[in-house]
């Protein structure tokens, strides 16, 4: 089972920019589907992206689209999560999270992930 931990967490400025990684360990990261998803103080986990294993598919909630980016470099066994234009709304933990599927293009947007990292917090200030 791949060990993730995830990287990048902090304080911002509402409206700037803020790059998270997750870096897997283990073995094959090219056969797991990764996603992001948050969690705010005294609200559930949400789903925030999505991408298949080689990278050709993602997918975004809605609040995040159109500011954030995910990607993968399977050569480096890491994924990321580029966030711009900040909000305080995107407060809270950070959670990168990884599961072995045989389909390619696929993308899992349900909190049915096999490994999940320890979690980063990320605080958007006004």
């Amino acid at each position: 089972q791949v060990q993730l931990v995830e990287l990048g967490g902090g304080l911002v400025q509402a409206g700037g920019s803020q790059r998270l990684s997750c870096a897997a360990s283990g073995h094959a990261f090219s056969t797991y589907a990764m996603g992001w998803f948050r969690q705010a103080l005294g609200k559930e986990r949400e789903f925030v992206a999505a991408i298949s294993r080689g990278g050709g598919t993602t997918y975004y909630a809605d609040s995040v689209k159109g500011r954030f980016t995910i990607s993968r470099d399977n050569a480096k066994d890491t994924m990321y999560l580029q966030m711009n234009s900040l909000k305080p709304e995107d407060t809270a933990v950070y959670y990168c999270a990884a599961r072995r599927i045989a389909n390619t293009a696929f993308v899992i947007t349900t909190p049915d992930y096999d490994s999940w990292g320890q979690g980063t917090q990320v605080t958007v200030s006004s």
